[in-house]
């Protein structure tokens, strides 16, 4: 199973991330994100025995229960952005505006009980954002390099409540997403 910890965008943020998607619909090289399929990504555990789900599930649950002192909250969802650089551009994505730093602190919560079952973190400082595309090529930089840096859209706003344990599974069409567990805050 290939897994990864979400905080998944509600219904009513889809059209507006496909608006600021169609901002950069002339950027030849780019393969746009399924807006229905919107998340900020947590932690990527990659590909996981199934075996070592209730052991991930428990992890998740404890972290929630115990390391996280605060419930459900706020964020905006706003703002573009790339990595790793606009001179080299891998992925385009929407930021978060409010609600930031209870993000990062549910990320190091989970984080911290997933090293503790043998899952390396991530090596980059993280940074709480929505995937909209990814550059496939350098095609269509320079109008990337200008959406960046010119529009600060604002996708809208979302009640954080839980955290999902989310399977992905690679099939022709891109990645399709599958909740295998939900965390309530």
């Amino acid at each position: 199973m290939r897994l990864f910890v979400s905080i998944d965008l509600p219904d009513d943020l889809w059209e507006s991330v496909e608006g600021v998607q169609e901002e950069f619909r002339d950027a030849g090289g780019l393969s746009f994100t399924d807006p229905t399929q919107a998340h900020l990504t947590l932690s990527f555990l990659g590909d996981v025995d199934e075996d070592r789900v209730p052991a991930i599930e428990d992890a998740l649950e404890t972290a929630v229960e115990d390391d996280i002192d605060f419930g459900p909250f706020d964020a905006e969802i706003s703002g573009l952005g790339v990595f790793p650089s606009l001179d080299y551009i891998s992925v385009v994505w929407l930021g978060l505006d409010d609600g930031g730093e209870e993000t990062s602190l549910v990320h190091d919560a989970v984080e911290s009980r997933l090293y503790d079952l043998g899952f390396s973190p991530d090596d980059n400082d993280f940074v709480p954002h929505v995937t909209i595309a990814r550059m496939q090529h350098a095609g269509g930089k320079e109008l990337v390099q200008r959406n960046v840096r010119e529009l600060d859209p604002t996708v809208g706003r979302m009640e954080v409540r839980e955290i999902r344990l989310t399977e992905s599974e690679l099939t022709s069409d891109g990645p399709e997403y599958s909740t295998v567990a939900a965390f309530t805050l």
